[in-house]
């Protein structure tokens, strides 16, 4: 394994949930179909990024596996990068049960995987990039783009900030207390978290920030103030 300079961050101390916990991991899946429509967002990403049977896709954050699993369906093979082990172990169990073979599982992140394949047709990131602080999302982007075939796409679905700056505390508010009534307090909590000690950025900063990576950004959606969509093609 490489070793990495004391001065990079460390991206694998987790903030929040502790997804070494088994039982956190077990009870991801029911708490995620709570606040999200998983299957339809699997489709809506297929026909983004014109998934073919031919494509090496790799997802950073693949958690427990639903993305990973779909997926590798639909293409020659999926790379699954995750932070947490027993993620990894949890998701790789889930495609043993369903007969899937030809996904890898790696334990690493943005700036700690490192690719030995063949260039990647398609990179998937959900929810994850945030985690990280501005500067070393530029370096996350820039190594993504180096992976990628020319014309390779880019998917990204993250916490990105669209709303009126000059109302952040009655957003935060609002935003709080609707996870709550939808979803109940354990996920407010966990939001409240993410909102304090995590790194979610403002839509212009981010699309600054995939610009100059290099890729070309197809599509920017942003939904009801802190949920953007990226679809980006390699130059």
């Amino acid at each position: 394994m490489k070793i990495h300079p004391k001065w990079q961050f460390n991206e694998m101390n987790q903030v929040g949930v502790d997804y070494t916990d088994i039982s956190e991991v077990e009870a991801y899946d029911s708490r995620m179909t709570k606040l999200r429509n998983i299957p339809k967002e699997i489709e809506e990403i297929i026909n983004l990024v014109g998934l073919t049977n031919d494509y090496v896709l790799l997802e950073y954050g693949t958690g427990t596996g639903e993305f990973a699993i779909a997926v590798a369906k639909h293409c020659s093979k999926v790379y699954a990068v995750d932070i947490s082990s027993a993620m990894l172990d949890f998701a790789k169990q889930k495609a043993q049960n369903l007969g899937i073979s030809n996904i890898e599982y790696c334990h690493a992140g943005f700036l700690t995987y490192q690719h030995s394949g063949e260039p990647l047709d398609v990179v998937v990131s959900q929810l994850a990039l945030h985690h990280l602080p501005d500067f070393w999302k530029m370096i996350a982007l820039k190594r993504i783009y180096s992976m990628l075939k020319k014309g390779g796409k880019f998917y990204l679905r993250d916490t990105v900030y669209s709303f009126d700056i000059n109302n952040y505390e009655g957003y935060f508010d609002t935003w709080l207390n609707g996870i709550k009534q939808i979803a109940g307090e354990e996920l407010a909590k966990d939001t409240e978290i993410a909102i304090r000690d995590e790194f979610s950025t403002y839509d212009w900063i981010m699309e600054e920030l995939i610009r100059r990576a290099g890729f070309e950004i197809e599509k920017a959606n942003y939904h009801q103030g802190f949920l953007a969509v990226y679809v980006c093609t390699k130059r």
